[in-house]
């Protein structure tokens, strides 16, 4: 009897919908961006020793339309085998946010190892960050310029 209720303490909570609710996975459509940018977009402002390094492919990417978060412009580029590294450049004010990783390694069945939409401030980059840690998807939201990690 004992023995029963000692795995009662310790089955009991393990069993409690507490215990078992987890974060739903982020969703597009559950970070919506704040309108469309419809203006011209604004030139590069290289600040940066990156921005410099990069400003030929920044210049030529910050000539297409907003396809992040209403007036972002995604840009990537390899920086390796299987690596991408790449920046959000606003289309309003021609400043490059950097997201300060790379992305590497995924798996073959992903199609697309940075998923994003003009709709939308979420932001998913699938396999390892900086060729560290465990493989996986990390969803970022962009705010103010700056990516900000949600969930891995």
């Amino acid at each position: 009897m004992e023995l029963l209720s000692s795995l009662f303490f310790v089955i009991a909570p393990l069993c409690s919908p507490i215990a078992w609710a987890q974060k739903p996975v982020p969703e597009f459509k559950d970070y919506p961006a704040n309108g469309i940018y419809q203006g011209t977009n604004a030139p590069i402002i290289s600040l940066t020793k990156n921005d410099r390094m990069y400003r030929t492919r920044l210049s030529n990417a910050a000539k297409e339309k907003p396809n992040f978060a209403g007036h972002y412009i995604i840009t990537a580029w390899g920086c390796g085998a299987s690596c991408l590294m790449g920046a959000a450049i606003d289309a309003k004010t021609g400043k490059v946010h950097w997201w300060d990783f790379s992305v590497c390694c995924w798996d073959e069945s992903v199609e697309d190892p940075i998923n994003f939409r003009l709709d939308s401030s979420l932001i998913v980059f699938s396999g390892l960050r900086n060729e560290k840690g465990s493989k996986g998807q990390y969803y970022y939201k962009i705010e103010h310029g700056k990516f900000i990690q949600i969930r891995r």
